[in-house]
């Protein structure tokens, strides 16, 4: 016996050099995500998660009672690891091309990025892992309780050994805490969680080394000579010919597909790769990691057969025989390794399991029904995070009320095997996915269901025992009475052990309705495209959406609806990266692409495609590259009639899609902000009154025509000011879409002049040269004059406060080139980094152009006035010294011009 105050600091010190070593791999993520984070044996030990304490404690146990019947749960791995060629090379791949965030968002994504097929999934892994955290919680609390009590080996015995459901709780708690903390921070691109990962490698190696220790203890120090041990082993260990039965064969299957199906293996197997090396030597790693866990579990078992008392626990012979042998720190080793095993699983399992809830249950729910904070980037992600964080709390605690429900009952003895075949519905989805073109959402989806209610009524309700949702008349008499109901017999088939028969029924009546419901139903165009992408990926890997799906939207709405799920930063790199040197107002198909897919790295490829089809305006299908990759002529038809149902769909959800466009464009209604605002458009002209006054004031001599000239500025500005300050509320409102802004035919060089005039006063007092260079002649575009106005005084108010060259200049330029008018607003200062490009763009970002000046809102507000009259501002590329500032507007024809200036229209026109 070992004291619990002892047990509780040793394993409160075993979980700080795990904190340690999450802390640790965070750090060298964010700095480079390579190196040994990335290596294969750090990939190779994440995936011995499959290990739990189900294998450490109950491979032992399982062999005392039945021989060679806990090979297959490693044979199965070793099968597929083995033959990796032929089917993971291909699942990582694709997860790895298309960034998959879980097995959820997989099948998901393969079936057009279905979203209610994901949220099935989701509810599916849902209940099958839980009951599987509650046997970790057990496993936990069963060897606590052995290790701290007095009497030793002995409690083993089911008939001493009572649940301690406070162990329970608090072990449920401090799971939630390391998994929030290392694994729900931030959201991670396609999900990578390295600090875990490495926490997770060395538990691997932990628990491999103390079952090696005790196995080696057990054959050199209790018999001595091996020979010796196996000679007085129980007849049923060394006569297994009764045990290679149908049984045996349906183990090996069903965790053949446990290893690839269950979310947390999903996790660390397919959406942790970074590269096809780590599979690679995985393949031959992690047999070679099962062959070692499995070396010494006869002798464990031989051993505990015979010096134990009668009645021990078997699945407990790890720790009880170190404790029998007077070996208690031998034994605390042992415990340390199922803890590792056990804390593992459900760090993983809660992780993978609340990105799905997430991704595909509240996120979708959350864009239907518009209740997704939109009052800034951070209040989004925000709120994403949190449904994560509540998300594993509720997994964890959900394994433990399912614990604290079953109490002492058997049903938590066999809930591995059965988890494992309520996993395996996933399969069929998964393998047609990858192989099988004609393979359709429709199929899956009821495949999936049928599969999943045949386990639940075969095998997961039975295994009460008539105590939990099924009663015991139900199980021996059938449904309703009717014996062909019967949840072991269904239909008549009986005499197959429990397990073998819903591992039949479920996966045939699984597989049989997905391959003939998708036999006799079309896939959407998107289906089809997804699943040349994924049955294809060696061949396609560099294609994309783009070929086949032509879409519009607007560079401004679509950047708005990335910087709420990817921040500003990340924003601003995927644009400057997506558009390069060409700025547009529209984006282009591979800009739509990236976008989406970057969101769906976060948030799932179905969110991700509802929320950029929120702001595309039109959308359109290649029946000829359709055609292409389908390879089926006599389909045609049917593919043109679905873009004449699309085409309808897009008529008809037009208002829907201007109301969602309004909702993505609000901006942050913080107070804070808005005072900021105010505070930046006012300054400017009452700069300008301000130094003219001062020049009125010190200049009694001034001749009469300046003066004039100098109160008409004051007076204007002052005019100008009056009505700034009215339309700042208004301008206000227009961002948060409840008014339009009227445009009116103007020429854009009285505004342009107006501006010089203004900003001469400031560039006297500076001791700045504001020289006027070659001006474009008369022409009219759509806008409003102030605001124009405003952008001109602001960029050129920006050059002459910056500009901090020993003879500085400001050259002001208009032309119009290629039937666009141009403005050019030059200076010779120490100019813009080419990092800082975009970030001055963003609002409160002042970059070293502005120095810690102002409040970084100037030419957010001005890129924005102009994008508004269908424009844009941005920088030169090819600018020399100091900084070029380019407004360019589209001007309107002579023709369209008398018409427009008859009835001007509301808004700008794209």
């Amino acid at each position: 016996m070992l004291h619990a105050d002892f047990v509780i600091i040793i394993c409160l010190i075993y979980v700080a050099i795990l904190f340690s070593v999450a802390f640790a791999g965070d750090r060298k993520a964010r700095r480079n995500p390579g190196g040994w984070l990335s290596s294969p044996l750090v990939y190779t030990l994440s995936i011995s998660i499959y290990c739990t304490s189900w294998t450490f404690f109950g491979a032992v146990g399982t062999a005392a009672r039945d021989g060679f019947d806990f090979a297959p749960i490693y044979l199965g791995p070793v099968i597929v690891f083995i033959g990796w060629w032929v089917f993971l090379r291909k699942l990582v791949t694709v997860g790895r091309v298309h960034q998959t965030t879980s097995i959820a968002d997989f099948i998901s994504a393969r079936f057009g990025k279905h979203p209610g097929l994901g949220a099935l999934i989701t509810i599916v892994a849902l209940v099958a892992t839980a009951p599987y955290i509650a046997l970790q919680l057990k496993a936990l609390t069963d060897s606590y309780q052995v290790l701290t009590h007095p009497a030793g080996a002995i409690v083993a015995s089911s008939t001493i050994l009572k649940p301690d459901y406070s162990v329970a709780f608090w072990l449920a708690a401090g799971l939630c805490s390391f998994a929030i903390i290392f694994g729900v921070r931030n959201l991670n691109v396609n999900e990578h969680h390295h600090g875990v990962i490495a926490a997770i490698a060395v538990e691997a190696v932990v628990k491999l080394a103390a079952l090696l220790i005790v196995g080696l203890w057990v054959v050199l120090s209790i018999r001595g000579v091996p020979a010796e041990m196996f000679a007085n082993a129980p007849v049923s260990l060394m006569q297994p010919a009764d045990t290679f039965n149908v049984r045996w064969i349906t183990l090996i299957f069903l965790s053949g597909i446990a290893v690839v199906c269950l979310p947390r293996q999903f996790q660390v197997m397919v959406v942790e790769n970074s590269s096809e090396r780590q599979i690679r030597t995985a393949s031959w790693l992690f047999p070679l990691y099962l062959f070692l866990l499995c070396l010494f579990v006869f002798p464990i078992a031989i051993a505990g057969l015979n010096r134990l008392p009668a009645g021990a626990n078997p699945d407990l012979y790890v720790l009880t025989l170190p404790l029998q042998e007077g070996r208690p720190h031998l034994a605390l080793l042992a415990f340390i390794g199922g803890f590792s095993s056990a804390t593992s699983m459900v760090i993983i399992s809660s992780i993978a399991l609340s990105t799905m809830i997430s991704n595909h249950l509240i996120v979708p729910l959350a864009l239907r029904f518009s209740v997704i904070p939109s009052a800034s980037t951070q209040s989004v992600r925000r709120f994403i995070l949190n449904t994560r964080r509540a998300s594993v709390i509720f997994i964890v605690f959900l394994g433990f009320l399912y614990y604290w429900l079953s109490g002492t009952s058997s049903a938590l003895a066999s809930i591995g095997l059965i988890s494992f075949c309520g996993v395996a519905q996933f399969m069929p989805g998964i393998i047609s996915g990858l192989f099988w073109r004609r393979a359709s959402a429709s199929g899956v989806i009821v495949g999936m269901i049928a599969g999943f209610i045949l386990w639940a009524y075969t095998l997961f309700l039975p295994s009460f025992g008539g105590m939990f949702f099924m009663p015991l008349s139900v199980i021996e008499g059938g449904l309703l009475g009717i014996t062909w109901l019967k949840p072991y017999a269904l239909f008549g088939l009986s005499g197959l052990d429990p397990l073998v028969h819903a591992v039949f029924w479920s996966l045939f009546v699984n597989a049989t309705l997905l391959i003939g419901i998708s036999l006799i139903t079309e896939p959407t165009p998107l289906a089809r495209l997804q699943s040349a992408l994924f049955v294809d990926v060696f061949r396609r890997q560099t294609e994309s959406e783009q070929r086949i799906m032509r879409r519009t939207a607007r560079v401004a709405d679509l950047r708005q609806v990335a910087e709420r799920i990817l921040g500003p930063r990340e924003a601003v790199q995927l644009f400057a990266s997506g558009q390069g040197a060409k700025r547009t107002v529209i984006a282009s198909d591979d800009l739509l692409s990236q976008v989406e897919q970057r969101l769906a790295s976060h948030i799932g490829a179905a969110s991700a495609r509802s929320m950029v089809s929120r702001v595309v305006t039109n959308e359109t299908i290649s029946v000829q590259e359709l055609k292409r990759l389908a390879g089926e002529a006599e389909q045609i038809r049917a593919y043109s009639e679905e873009l004449e149902r699309k085409s309808r769909q897009v008529e008809e959800a037009a208002a829907e899609l201007a109301s969602a466009n309004r909702r993505l464009r609000e901006i942050d209604k913080q107070k804070d902000e808005f005072l900021s605002q105010v505070s930046h458009e006012v300054r400017t002209p009452m700069a300008s009154i301000r130094s003219f006054s001062d020049i009125l004031l010190h200049d009694r001599d001034m001749e009469e025509a300046r003066r004039e000239r100098f109160l008409a500025i004051i007076q204007n500005e002052s005019i100008r000011l009056t009505r700034l300050l009215d339309s700042i509320l208004h301008m206000n409102q227009m961002e948060r879409g409840e008014t339009a802004w009227p445009l009116e035919l103007l020429d854009p060089e009285e505004a342009l002049d107006q501006a010089l005039e203004s900003c001469e006063a400031l560039a006297h007092s500076a001791g700045v040269r504001l020289e006027r260079g070659q001006r474009a002649g008369p022409v009219q575009v759509l806008g409003d004059s102030d605001k124009l106005a405003q952008v001109f005084i602001n960029l050129i108010s920006n050059a002459i406060k910056h500009n901090a060259d020993t003879a500085p200049l400001v050259r002001v330029t208009s032309a119009v080139r290629d039937g666009v008018y141009e403005v050019r607003i030059a200076d010779n200062g120490p100019g813009i980094p080419p990092q800082e490009r975009e970030l001055i763009f963003i609002k409160f970002e002042r970059g070293r152009y502005a120095g810690r000046s102002g409040a970084g809102l100037g030419l957010p507000i001005s890129r924005q006035i102009v994008e508004r009259f269908g424009g844009s501002l941005e920088l030169a590329e090819d600018c020399k010294v100091g900084a070029e500032f380019v407004v360019r507007l589209r001007p309107v024809e002579a023709s369209r011009a008398r018409d427009v200036g008859e009835d001007a229209p509301p808004a700008a026109a794209k």
